[in-house]
């Protein structure tokens, strides 16, 4: 990649393939393999799939959509994207918040996120060294605790993981992102499958089909309900950034509706697999599917150490989820570098390489959240974060408000601002499919993303 200044001479992909493929792989990360079982599982399980599918259809793909042709459109970074629209449009210049705000996310995202992959990648060690057999519930919290107790072991995993991240980017779109999504939508569907087949042949998957498939909506709760469209927007990477900058990449010819469908439905079939693959051993060994975070690591330890060829069961999931918080991670920091490469000129090793190492230091403190300063609340002042450490004011500030924020915005700003310039030509739309996409993003998005944004700070 050279200066894109004027977005000229950027890097594209090699085929309509190859960006499903990268894209797709940025979007399912830990939020669909780590965040929606466990949400699932707290909020009554099939009445929250049901919801947290429509929420995808009828919410997250119009403004992927809109977020896809600004990209395309704009042939930047997602600074250079928006400034550039904002000029063609005549529009305020305050819209170029989303750009800041598809920076600021991935940046902070990535320094907490990391900790989350850091326990995989240390999680998918154990796995492969000792395995998890005869373990039992106490003894699962302890080999946890110890994990999360221990600064030295937490940067050791932390700091390869971003490392191994920037290697990736450092090596572009072809020869870094493009390679590495390959080999993880592979893998994700070969180890997810044999998971799920594993399941059929010992445990069976009725009682997991009625868990997720079968809606008690008596079950549901309001809180149920915004949770649902809560994680279907955390799970679709929709205001992160990597959906502008990976379509930057993309050419003329490329149907975005279609390619927004592909990559949703990616998404919701990836978590649905996900499902089938963590909650029939869970409801089989008689433990707790609203068990919350600690699903992944305290709870699904104790049955694979209970289950036949349970260290090999391990071994591929710990490794599923650390590879699948790998990609994510690769999609957070590549809008951070595009940018940095059309502001500087620089070469895309070394800023990739110095945008880690930054995202590192900062999330330090995050990752001394459940150890040395577990007891300190940066902003325990504010009602908001009261009683959060460093991890819990980021993970709230990043997902809960700062992501929503952006894609009301990405969803204003593609229904309202640039109306001139997102044609049904740009967004590939028949004249009657732009009239609903539009009706969807400026009116539809925008109502359930406040009604969403006015709970969490009620």
């Amino acid at each position: 990649m050279t200066d894109a200044g004027d977005g000229a001479n950027r890097e594209v992909w090699t085929s309509k393939l190859a960006y499903l493929y990268a894209t797709a792989a940025a979007a399912i990360g830990l939020g669909s393999l780590w965040r929606f079982p466990y949400v699932a599982g707290a909020n009554g399980g099939g009445a929250f799939v049901i919801l947290y599918i429509l929420f995808v259809g009828i919410i997250c793909l119009p403004i992927m959509i809109g977020e896809m042709a600004v990209g395309r459109r704009g042939h930047g970074s997602v600074i250079g994207s928006m400034r550039r629209l904002v000029a063609a449009e005549g529009a305020s210049r305050a819209w170029l918040a989303i750009g800041w705000l598809s920076l600021t996310i991935p940046f902070f995202g990535l320094s907490y996120y990391s900790v989350v992959a850091g326990w995989g990648a240390d999680y998918a060690r154990l796995a492969i060294a000792q395995g998890f057999t005869g373990i039992d519930a106490d003894g699962s919290r302890a080999l946890f605790e110890e994990l999360i107790g221990s600064p030295w072991r937490q940067v050791a995993f932390q700091g390869a993981f971003i490392a191994a991240v920037a290697f990736v980017v450092a090596r572009g779109v072809r020869r870094g992102i493009e390679l590495v999504s390959r080999i993880k939508m592979t893998a994700l569907f070969v180890v997810l499958l044999g998971l799920v087949l594993y399941n059929a042949v010992t445990v069976g998957l009725g009682p997991a089909l009625d868990f997720l498939f079968y809606p008690d909506f008596s079950r549901m709760t309001g809180t149920g309900v915004l949770t649902a469209l809560g994680q279907a927007l955390f799970s679709t990477a929709i205001g992160v950034g990597v959906l502008m900058t990976y379509s930057a990449y993309l050419p003329k010819g490329v149907s975005l509706p279609q390619s927004a469908a592909l990559v949703s439905g990616s998404v919701i079939f990836i978590a649905m697999m996900a499902g089938l693959a963590i909650f029939p051993s869970v409801l089989f060994y008689g433990l707790e599917p609203t068990e919350g975070p600690n699903l992944i690591f305290v709870t699904l330890p104790v049955a694979f150490g209970g289950m036949p060829g349970g260290r090999i069961v391990s071994i591929a999931f710990f490794c599923l989820i650390a590879l699948g918080a790998f990609t994510t991670a690769v999609g957070m920091l590549e809008p951070v570098v595009a940018w940095l490469i059309e502001r500087t000129g620089w070469r895309r090793g070394p800023l990739a390489w110095l945008t880690a190492a930054a995202i590192y230091a900062v999330g330090l403190p995050s990752m001394l959240s459940f150890n040395l300063l577990k007891d300190v609340h940066p902003l325990g002042f504010l009602p908001p974060f009261a009683g959060k450490t460093f991890f819990d004011v980021l993970d709230f500030g990043i997902a809960d408000l700062l992501l929503p924020l952006n894609a009301l915005l990405i969803a204003l700003f593609a229904g309202w601002a640039i109306r001139r310039t997102i044609t049904p030509a740009e967004t590939d739309l028949s004249p009657t499919g732009y009239r609903v996409w539009h009706f969807a993003v400026a009116i539809v998005a925008p109502a359930a993303i406040v009604g969403l944004m006015i709970h969490i700070l009620a």
